[in-house]
């Protein structure tokens, strides 16, 4: 059977894609790789654009009907901890909403909304398999020890 080896980018349409242009370069850092904002209205970001050209698209011209949303997230992982808390710290800088920070055991998870209402997930992975569905509430201000000594003790008790 044919494999899949990784999940390659994934675009959305924005309504106001130069506001979320700004989004996401500012705020969570993805760089430009290329954009074409006079005739097909597109943004290719990534967050290393020599090894990954494009792993997120912006497009303008998302059309709805009863404001319905038909993404469920989008999730970026995250290299430490402490890069959770710098972004906790930009997102309510923002003022955008934080809808919660909790760890899943196998990660710690941050989920607010950007500028359009879309979920996004920022993660960073622990490495322990704790079964899923799984979700506490996680509070950042700990040391990353604390953290992640109770994800350990969190796999002691699920397996």
């Amino acid at each position: 059977m044919p494999q899949i080896s990784g999940l390659g980018h994934v675009g959305i349409y924005a309504t106001d894609l130069m506001k979320m242009r700004d989004f996401y370069t500012r705020v969570l850092g993805l760089e430009i790789a290329d954009e074409d904002l006079e005739q097909r209205r597109m943004v290719f970001l990534s967050s290393d654009p020599v090894g990954e050209h494009h792993e997120f698209v912006l497009m303008e011209g998302r059309v709805t009907s009863n404001d319905a949303k038909v993404i469920q997230q989008i999730s970026f992982r995250v290299p430490s901890i402490q890069d959770m808390r710098d972004y906790k710290a930009r997102i309510d800088a923002e003022k955008l909403d934080i809808d919660r920070i909790v760890s899943h055991g196998n990660a710690f998870g941050m989920y607010f909304f950007d500028p359009e209402g879309n979920r996004i997930e920022l993660y960073y992975k622990t490495g322990l398999p704790v079964p899923q569905p799984h979700g506490d509430p996680l509070d950042l201000s700990r040391s990353d020890d604390e953290l992640l000594s109770e994800a350990r003790e969190l796999l002691l008790t699920t397996s």
